[in-house]
C-alpha cells in the first residue's frame, strides 16, 4: 500500500509539522517514507506544502503529481491541488479556513474546523494536529500511539510541556472523523 499525500497551506500553518511527523511514525513503524517539503519565497503567510510518500514497497520518487490524499489548510491549496487528487482519493478540508466545497464527486472529502477545535483546546496554534488526528483516523496507514510517540519525541525541554495538548487535538481531530 502507498500513502502519496500532498499537505498544503500558509506559512505558520504547521504544514511542514504535519509531513514531519506522518514520516517521522511511517519510518518508526518500518515502512519506506519520504518528505519533500517546498516554501513559498515569504516565511510566515506565504504559500508552503510538502509531498510525504508512505509505502511498503521501494519508493521511487520522492515528487508527488497525483496524490491519492491532499490535506487543505487554506483555499488556494484547495483550487491548486484538488484537480490533482487520484479518482477515489480524499481531501481533507480545513473547514475553519476554507469556506468553499469540494466540487470533485470521484473523491472523498472530510471537512475539519481545525481553528474552532484547536481555539476550544486553548491554543490555535495546535489546529495542524487536529488535522492530523482526523487524516490518521480516516486513512488508518499509521497507528496513533506511534503519532503520540512521535510528538513525545519532537515536544522535549520546555515544550514538553505542549504533548498532552497537541495528543489531545489528535484525538479530537480523530472524532470529526468517527
Amino acid at each position: 500500500m502507498t500513502n502519496d499525500i500532498i499537505i498544503s497551506g500558509f506559512g505558520g500553518q504547521g504544514v511542514m509539522a504535519i509531513g514531519k511527523t506522518l514520516t517521522e511514525a511511517g519510518m518508526k513503524e518500518g515502512k519506506e517514507v519520504s518528505w519533500l517539503p517546498s516554501y513559498g519565497p515569504e516565511m510566515r503567510g506565504g504559500t508552503a506544502n510538502c509531498s510525504v510518500v508512505l509505502s511498503d514497497e521501494l519508493i521511487v520518487s520522492p515528487i508527488v503529481l497525483e496524490p491519492s490524499e491532499l490535506i487543505a489548510m487554506n483555499l488556494p491549496s484547495l483550487i491548486k491541488f484538488e484537480p490533482t487528487v487520484k479518482k477515489g482519493g480524499t481531501i481533507f478540508v480545513n473547514s475553519s479556513v476554507v469556506d468553499q466545497k469540494v466540487t470533485r464527486t470521484d473523491v472523498r472529502a472530510v471537512y475539519v474546523d481545525c481553528i474552532k477545535i484547536a481555539e476550544e483546546l486553548g491554543n490555535s496554534k495546535v489546529a495542524n494536529m487536529v488535522m492530523l488526528g482526523a487524516y490518521i483516523e480516516a486513512m488508518k496507514n499509521l497507528s496513533t500511539d506511534t503519532i503520540k510517540e512521535m510528538l513525545v519525541h519532537m515536544f522535549t525541554g520546555p515544550k514538553a510541556k505542549l504533548v498532552d495538548l497537541n495528543i489531545e487535538a489528535l484525538k479530537r481531530g480523530a472524532a470529526c472523523v468517527k
